[in-house]
């Protein structure tokens, strides 16, 4: 039996979906951004795959380059913000800190 491409997109749908439950029902800031890492590693892998399987070419990788660029820089302002939070609010629960702009 060989992988084919279908292989490759119900693993990312499989991950795209658990991501997005995590990001829609996780309360904690972290769990929230552990979701949204998650749905930018599904896109990497449709990425890669498609440019395995349909067009031979290295678009694909280079997307999926740019994507792991902009999830470390998403990471980084995403702890800055989880510990303002925790700073002066106490908690890292997304409900009870609303006011943040204050």
């Amino acid at each position: 039996m060989t992988v084919g491409l279908t292989h490759f997109l119900t693993v990312s749908a499989i991950l795209f979906s658990l991501g997005l439950f995590a990001v829609m029902k996780r309360r904690n800031a972290v769990g929230i951004l552990m979701g949204v890492e998650l749905m930018l590693n599904a896109s990497n892998i449709n990425f890669v795959a498609f440019s395995r399987y349909v067009e031979h070419s290295i678009d694909g990788q280079i997307m999926a380059a740019f994507v792991i660029v902009l999830a470390a820089a998403e990471a980084a302002v995403a702890l800055a913000i989880v510990l303002a939070m925790f700073r002066n609010f106490g908690t890292a629960n997304a409900d009870t800190v609303n006011n943040l702009k204050r």
